[in-house]
């Protein structure tokens, strides 16, 4: 934990609250199979934190396919869902949110929508310790940009300088340092 007197706490969801990117994995496998399409599971680490619109437009240049954004985003959602009896929380990040829980504010700041988000949460009963949710449709530029942060930061009405982050990817602590936040570096789950 870096020093200092922080009044948020702003959490990454995938990740870094909920280890559910082995379930992501299998559920962009299952929303891409109809396509004979591959994502290899070091590309899914590599490209972790992106907009599922941009996988996939980067995944039909490199197989030279036509997938639809709209039908393989809405598959994997889909997917993800039947996925979430599997889904445990991170331990570490889960005893912090328990000995932090109605101390300070929490937000999460996702790049996966409010379904995919509520329905992770949900299904581990972690829902309501967050006072808000910054998932992906409520902005408009993603992770590195700071606007998620800044965004959630407003809504809890604490100044940037004041608010934690606690991210899992190099594109949320790009984003974490852009909007003038400190931030925890959660460890991919072979690391912990």
């Amino acid at each position: 934990m870096p020093p200092g007197d922080f009044r948020a706490y702003l959490f990454d969801c995938d990740g870094t609250i909920v280890d559910s990117m082995p379930v992501h994995h299998l559920a962009w496998r299952a929303a891409l199979d109809e396509w004979g399409c591959d994502l290899p599971e070091d590309l899914f680490y590599a490209w972790g934190g992106r907009p599922v619109a941009d996988i996939v437009v980067d995944l039909n240049a490199r197989h030279g396919l036509a997938m639809p954004v709209d039908v393989v985003a809405r598959r994997r959602e889909d997917a993800y869902q039947t996925f979430l009896p599997q889904l445990t929380a991170v331990p570490g990040v889960l005893a912090h949110i328990e000995r932090a829980h109605r101390r300070v504010p929490f937000a999460v700041v996702s790049g996966s929508t409010r379904e995919s988000v509520t329905a992770s949460l949900s299904a581990l009963d972690l829902l309501d310790r967050f006072d808000v949710l910054v998932c992906a449709e409520d902005y408009a530029r993603a992770k590195p940009d700071p606007e998620c942060y800044l965004l959630a930061a407003r809504l809890l009405d604490v100044p940037p300088e004041q608010c934690l982050v606690f991210e899992d990817t190099d594109l949320g602590v790009a984003a974490a340092t852009a909007a003038g936040m400190a931030s925890v570096r959660v460890p991919p789950p072979w690391q912990r």
